[in-house]
């Protein structure tokens, strides 16, 4: 695919392609990095700030051999939602500084793990995390989030009371429809953005309904400080197990989507990304993005298939390219009316765009199975992914007192390790390593 690379990794574009290229990787990732932060109460303009702050992190820490774009992960958005809650009057966080907490305790983690793959290889990551553990686990990620999309697409609060709405579910199915037909009909780059087109589309139709409302548009400043939340400032540090047990055994599936976008990426490029500059570098910008991100308030962060997509269409793998979205990322979120035009996005489009993309992810899932063969002729296998299915999707949790539990994804994310670990007919040599969706 990296044949006749219009630039390469290093080399420089002209002023005209790095704005308009630029641009266009902003773009691909918007959508995605700003829905995040508005279905688990946070800001999308910490969010949009922290994705350009992690993706120089991680070009540093990668030393710019790797053009990845880093934006906001759907896999912690059940996490967050457990240990910070959300008002579901306002819309806001209850506890923001939970989630924050969390996600440093990722971020650490994630270096931790780089740091024993530096000494010891990858091997034993493959033998923890094989297919059949991990691809369960994301259709967990999306399906455990169904009745939150569906909810949203239909209902709109009234005195904090959850009321059936035809008119919103009109601009739901409006929102979800149109980013359907841009991922199936649409060629090119506008394929690698569908979600941000579903959700122009999606704002049009639901302006013309008369579901939008511009107050705060009106009433914002041109230019405004996105809204920071610091440790000791903004929020008392204080760090629980039920926190960490909430968000922590996350990395179990975000550590094997980022080595299946590692492996795609250095497909497209023509280049081994696992071997130079190694998998602990990448895994370790990845996770100091993700520690960087959650100091300003931000969510965790992930490699975004999007921008791997806008990649392998354009040909133009330059990491100068990619630098700049991130420049054009920060300079955005400080764009007080733009801010504010999101924020008034009506609930029933994130809610249409959900389902399409809770969708993808519990679908990649089961393509994961697919693509690497998992057999369910064997009970083995059949066992561990129905148990993770129903413990994650059905919410069971491990309580031992009242603020010490491990429960929903965590606890089946857990549980599915110590399946494979512990049931006999486990495959003892490593194959290659698998691939995971582009999704997030």
């Amino acid at each position: 695919m990296a044949k006749h690379a219009v630039l390469d990794i290093n080399e420089k574009p002209t002023a005209g392609q790095l704005i308009t290229l630029s641009f266009q990787h902003m773009f691909a990732m918007f959508g995605a990095t700003i829905l995040v932060p508005q279905l688990v109460g946070l800001s999308p303009s910490i969010a949009l700030l922290t994705s350009g702050i992690a993706t120089i992190i991680f070009m540093i820490i990668t030393q710019f051999k790797v053009p990845a774009y880093l934006g906001s992960s759907f896999a912690f958005i059940s996490p967050i939602l457990v240990v910070a809650g959300i008002d579901n009057t306002t819309g806001q966080s209850i506890n923001p500084g939970n989630a924050m907490i969390g996600a440093m305790a990722v971020g650490i983690t994630y270096a931790l793990v780089s740091l024993i793959i530096w000494k010891t290889g990858y091997k034993w990551l493959m033998r923890l995390l094989p297919p059949i553990v991990v691809a369960p686990v994301i259709m967990v990620i999306g399906l455990g989030l169904a009745g939150t999309a569906v909810g949203m697409a239909m209902n709109i609060k009234v005195d904090g009371v959850d009321q059936y709405s035809v008119l919103h579910f009109s601009a739901a199915l409006v929102t979800l429809f149109a980013a359907i037909i841009f991922t199936i009909f649409f060629k090119n780059i506008l394929s690698t953005m569908p979600i941000l087109l579903g959700l122009i589309v999606g704002y049009i139709y639901s302006s013309i309904i008369g579901i939008v409302d511009f107050t705060k548009v009106k009433e914002a400043d041109w230019f405004a400080l996105p809204e920071f939340l610091i440790p000791g400032v903004h929020y008392e540090f204080n760090i629980t197990s039920t926190i960490l047990l909430g968000m922590v055994p996350i990395v179990i599936v975000t550590i094997s989507e980022h080595i299946g976008h590692q492996l795609v990426l250095g497909k497209v490029v023509n280049r081994n990304y696992i071997k130079d500059p190694g998998l602990h570098r990448s895994l370790l910008g990845d996770g100091l993005g993700t520690f960087a991100s959650a100091l300003l308030g931000g969510p965790p962060k992930t490699t975004y298939g999007e921008n791997i997509g806008v990649l392998a269409i354009t040909r133009v793998f330059s990491v100068y390219v990619i630098l700049g979205a991130a420049i054009l990322a920060i300079l955005f979120s400080f764009i007080g009316k733009a801010m504010a035009l999101i924020q008034t996005i009506p609930t029933a489009v994130l809610g249409g765009i959900s389902i399409l993309l809770f969708g993808i992810i519990a679908s990649s899932g089961l393509r994961m199975l697919v693509e690497n063969n998992i057999d369910f002729g064997n009970n083995r296998n059949m066992v561990i992914a129905s148990v993770i299915l129903v413990i994650g999707i059905g919410g069971a949790a491990l309580r031992f007192s009242e603020t010490f539990a491990i429960e929903g994804m965590a606890l089946a994310a857990i549980v599915g390790v110590i399946l494979n670990l512990v049931l006999p007919g486990r495959e003892k040599e490593v194959k290659e390593i698998y691939e995971t969706s582009d999704k997030n």
